[in-house]
């Protein structure tokens, strides 16, 4: 088996944050989000990460992480590009934004033959996930399902104080298997409670704290790459048509549909680590607090790269 490869969806600009929020320090060296995540993957036993990025954005970040980066792990680009869709489809007229997340992950077929990680470049998701998936993906194999696993949290330890967050709510079975995951684009703090809108804030359901829920942190083989591929026409058959200028191609979705079709599990590896991002601008300096914190209680030496 191959060793597992690291991908990090880099490609998103944060547009409630404003800016290439992914190379926004978070700490007093300039370190940012991504360098904990790579410090902690490589611990774990990562040693190739594969960034997905905007073509446009290459040489900022090139000289902001890839350069840097290449003295501790082999690094490599994949560029999720607009047009990259199947033959037979034109991107309709006017539409800037990207096709979602199994979108960008298929920008890596080509470079990749083996298990591999996903996660979000602006997410810090502890070092306890990257342990247990990088020893999950380098212990199973596909086979009479594909084998695949997420990290899923707890979602009182996912939620800012500053706005809404999404969240893939997840339904499981009595051997910690994903049933079914329910994306939810508003979740927030709410009355003393967590609670979620999908008609504006007209309705709200409120949320157990502990509920796990996905944040976007997935393990699989190199198949659902080729699923991802498979599926992309029938996307697009219904997403031109109801919401062509928005329509997203979701890796949960992906994954939702071979749950439903019986051709894969997916073990849920519950971390109790606290998530931390910059969604906001005001999340900032909780991040910098935490991450300050986490040095002085020695889980990060004070200078990041130096134990590498």
């Amino acid at each position: 088996m191959n060793k597992p490869v690291l991908v990090i969806m880099a490609a998103g600009m944060g547009s409630r944050y404003g800016g290439l929020k992914q190379i926004d320090p978070v700490d007093e060296e300039g370190h940012i989000i991504m360098d904990f995540s790579m410090f902690d993957a490589k611990r774990a036993g990562f040693e190739k990460v594969i960034f997905i990025i905007k073509r446009e954005n290459e040489a900022d970040f090139r000289a902001a992480v890839g350069d840097r980066m290449e003295k501790y792990m082999e690094v490599s680009y994949a560029f999720q590009e607009i047009d990259n869709i199947p033959d037979g489809y034109q991107v309709p007229e006017g539409r800037v934004k990207p096709w979602g997340t199994a979108h960008a992950v298929l920008s890596c077929i080509d470079q990749i033959d083996g298990p591999f990680a996903v996660i979000n470049a602006d997410d810090y998701y502890g070092q306890e996930a990257f342990r247990l998936i990088y020893d999950y993906l380098a212990s199973h194999e596909d086979d009479d399902k594909y084998r695949y696993t997420m990290v899923g949290y707890e979602l009182g330890n996912t939620v800012t104080d500053n706005g809404h967050v999404a969240r893939g709510v997840c339904d499981m079975n009595s051997e910690g298997e994903l049933i079914a995951i329910h994306e939810r684009t508003r979740i927030e703090k709410r009355d003393g409670g967590i609670a979620y809108t999908e008609d504006d804030g007209a309705t709200w359901v409120s949320v157990p704290a502990d509920t796990t829920v996905s944040m976007n942190m997935w393990g699989f083989t190199r198949s659902i790459l080729d699923e991802i591929k498979a599926g992309f026409p029938a996307f697009l058959n219904e997403g031109l048509k109801k919401n062509p200028m928005k329509c997203e191609y979701f890796l949960p979705a992906v994954v939702s549909d071979l749950l439903g079709e019986d051709r894969a599990t997916v073990a849920v590896l519950k971390s109790a680590d606290k998530w931390y991002g910059v969604t906001y601008k005001e999340d900032k300096p909780v991040v910098m607090s935490a991450i300050k914190k986490m040095k002085d209680d020695g889980l990060y030496p004070a200078h990041l790269w130096e134990e590498a």
